[in-house]
């Protein structure tokens, strides 16, 4: 599939700048100025006057778990949509181009039609699947070929890539976006001089958004679905997995979507679905960098400020989950090492025990923790070894995932995870070794503060999580985190009948994908990511967003933290070495 720019590398280095616990700072005092709109628009602004550049992003409250079975994927589907332009970016006919899009979905309302009979049929088992080329019959092809006809045409009208090159030709970079299970990000950094475009762009695409190609972008997250979790080794069952995990609540289901709701969901829906949660009094704006307070009020009441607050506030989401009353249990075979995943129900994001399991993990993490010398150093019986507290919006999960090591089993690892847990349990943390994972972490937080781009990432994250004053809170909170807290939390999530256990063998006759020496540390679903962008880079004949990533790559390397930045350093390698080749025009 066709990449462009801020498609490339999604946010891969928020993932791993975030990837770590969030750490504390005893006075992390970051000064957010707050003002909100008549229309419900919300701006966070942070003043750094000694920057040239503004590090700016908005962020919609919506993300997967407001969707519901039959538009799942929908929020990440919005996330390519939003760059296709206006009625003033992106094409050279705007009136020929709204009247191929109304005759596009009367196509494809056609083609839905078509599909819920064949639907039927699978039900009465007169077929295998509903979506099989096999099934496709005269009226199918012909509605087929006229649908292509008019995505030639538009395709004709379209003017690719003018989003990103407006923004380019100003000077500003990292153009990119995200979606997760509660937000949905759009982040970019300016020239402080170019502020005024930002306000422009962004609220151009929010007031008169054309949602050009809205089935072949459709298209191509289906492909992405498949390159990203079908085509990869573990990614279907962690898939499976997460569904297993979550008994009632929407995060069951997968960002990106389940592929049958991606065959069928339709502009109308997306339609709605923007107008409920892309109105202004869903969307918070995070703007730190050489800003005036006031010059930043008059810009957004100008630009953003005419865009109609929606008639009804977004629907919460309002399903919990279920308690768990029994281990739950996955075994797969695939063709990958084997590994162990072990997943725990905990609590939403800013829970007081929040601040105790980031501790907890950050206990166990790192050359120094002890899954390391439990399970790495000491018996050998792990390759890598890593703990997450995901603390999210609306629920929360701590995990457990590693690699075994020679020939060594995944229930060998559960057993070590287990006694590590036991020791928790049982024996309250030493001071010393509390106080030093408590200045590890400190150290973390300011480096992040340092950067203005980042600051900015944590700002958007935590207000899409409901709470942007997260930042100023986290060095009380945390400071205040005591030997028995942590007991107590091992004692309270950490019991059998609250987890999910997945044990992964290599299926019989298959080997494992090799792996870079470079990311032989990482978590294997961090590493099966790196290893996607490989792919995808390696793909790629265009030089444009190789350079634009690569450029992403440097800026952003000597903030990640220490065990991430071979991976980064791996994957720049790579991209300058296609760089090199498409110069000497080896596009092989």
């Amino acid at each position: 599939m066709t990449l462009f720019p801020y498609r490339f590398l999604p946010c891969l280095a928020l993932v791993l700048a975030t990837s770590s616990q969030p750490g504390f700072s005893r006075d992390a005092g970051v000064p957010i100025e707050t003002f909100e709109l008549e229309n419900g628009m919300r701006f966070l602004v942070v003043q750094r006057p000694e920057l040239t550049t503004v590090s700016a992003a908005w962020v919609a409250h919506v993300g997967s778990a407001n969707e519901h079975p039959g538009i799942t994927g929908l929020a990440h589907l919005f996330e390519h949509m939003m760059f296709k332009g206006s009625r003033t970016i992106g094409t050279i006919d705007i009136d020929r181009d709204l009247e191929i899009i109304a005759e596009q979905e009367a196509l494809q309302e056609e083609i839905r039609d078509i599909y819920q009979r064949d639907r039927a049929r699978w039900r009465r088992g007169e077929i295998d699947t509903p979506y099989a080329a096999d099934n496709r019959g005269e009226e199918l092809a012909e509605l087929e070929q006229k649908f292509q006809s008019l995505v030639d045409e538009q395709s004709g009208l379209m003017v690719k890539g003018e989003y990103s090159r407006i923004y380019t030709d100003a000077g500003a970079a990292f153009l990119n976006a995200m979606t997760s299970n509660d937000v949905t990000a759009y982040i970019i950094k300016v020239p402080a001089n170019k502020l005024e475009l930002w306000f422009w762009m962004e609220s151009e695409r929010l007031s008169r958004p054309v949602f050009r190609e809205f089935y072949a972008e459709r298209d191509v997250v289906y492909e992405e679905r498949r390159l990203r979790t079908e085509a990869t080794p573990t990614g279907a069952y962690d898939e499976q997995l997460n569904a297993m995990f979550w008994g009632s609540h929407p995060y069951s289901w997968p960002i990106v979507g389940w592929p049958s709701d991606l065959r069928v969901i339709s502009k109308e829906q997306a339609d709605d679905f923007f107008a409920t949660y892309y109105a202004p009094n869903n969307i918070t704006a995070v703007l730190v960098g050489n800003v005036d307070l006031t010059e930043t009020k008059r810009q957004a009441e100008r630009y953003f400020g005419r865009i109609p607050r929606a008639e009804k506030d977004p629907p919460d989401v309002v399903t919990l989950e279920m308690d768990q009353l029994a281990e739950k249990r996955m075994v797969a075979e695939c063709a990958c090492p084997p590994q162990l995943k072990v997943l725990y129900h905990t609590i939403p994001f800013g829970h007081r025990d929040d601040y105790v399991l980031d501790v907890l993990a950050g206990l166990l993490n790192g050359r120094t923790g002890r899954l390391y010398k439990a399970m790495i150093e000491g018996s050998e019986v792990a390759s890598s070894a890593r703990a997450v507290n995901g603390a999210s919006k609306y629920a929360g999960s701590f995990s457990f995932s590693a690699e075994t090591k020679g020939e060594h089993t995944p229930e060998e690892l559960l057993s070590r995870w287990e006694a590590v847990l036991a020791e928790l349990q049982q024996n309250p943390v030493p001071r010393i070794e509390l106080d030093k994972v408590k200045n590890i972490v400190t150290a973390d937080v300011y480096r992040r503060l340092e950067n203005p781009f980042f600051l900015m990432m944590q700002l958007a994250l935590f207000a899409g999580q409901g709470d942007p004053s997260y930042l100023n809170s986290i060095a009380e909170r945390t400071a205040a985190v005591t030997a028995e807290d942590v007991q107590q939390a091992a004692r309270t999530y950490f019991d059998p009948v609250n987890r999910l256990v997945g044990l992964y063998t290599r299926k019989a006759g298959t080997q494992a994908e090799k792996i870079p020496a470079e990311l032989a540390a990482l978590p294997p679903e961090m590493r099966q990511m790196v290893l996607q962008q490989v792919k995808e880079v390696k793909a790629l004949d265009d030089p444009a967003p190789l350079r634009e990533a690569l450029m992403q790559l440097e800026a952003q390397a000597e903030r990640m933290p220490a065990d991430m930045q071979p991976a980064f350093a791996y994957l720049a390698k790579v991209i300058q070495e296609r760089l090199d080749r498409l110069a000497n025009g080896d596009e092989r």
